[in-house]
């Protein structure tokens, strides 16, 4: 199984690809994506955000794509945002016959720390431990990416 997991965001999208077999989970890919504003606006950001998911798609050929479901509780614009990212990002998993699960911030702490409660930091070094990084993966969107797919890896194997 080949994981894609994505932490959607207007600037940065942060993404992880893992590969599960029966008993190792190995990293293949994990950085970022960027846009920064452009004359074109939104759309064009979200024209680069697609092409670019849609190359990461072909390069891996993941089996699945994983991200958090969207909550916000107080900027209801940049939730708009990365609400359009979302969807732009969904339809590129859609175009290449990948499925997407979705989860909540809770179930990947669940996943990755064993606790619903844990803080960015204890993610981060969780991540990195779980699978065997050299350091922490920056910026904090790659350990988000990452989380989520570790977190429908866990999920598939144990549902």
């Amino acid at each position: 199984m080949i994981v894609i997991g994505i932490d959607p965001g207007l600037a940065t999208i942060g993404y992880g690809v893992l590969s599960a077999s029966e008993r190792i989970i190995m990293p293949m890919a994990y950085s970022c994506i960027r846009t920064a504003p452009c004359p074109g606006g939104t759309p064009e950001r979200l024209e680069l955000i697609y092409d670019s998911v849609c190359r990461l798609l072909g390069e891996f050929s993941p089996t699945c794509m994983a991200m958090e479901t969207l909550f916000f509780s107080r900027n209801v614009t940049s939730a708009l945002g990365v609400a359009e990212v979302r969807g732009v990002i969904m339809l590129a998993a859609q175009k290449h016959g990948i499925p997407v699960a979705e989860y909540t911030p809770n179930q990947v702490k669940q996943a990755i720390t064993g606790s619903g409660r844990a803080d960015k930091r204890q993610m981060q070094e969780m991540i990195t431990r779980l699978l065997g990084l050299p350091e922490i993966p920056r910026p904090d969107d790659v350990a988000d990416g990452l989380s989520v797919a570790l977190c429908h890896i866990h999920t598939a194997r144990f549902p």
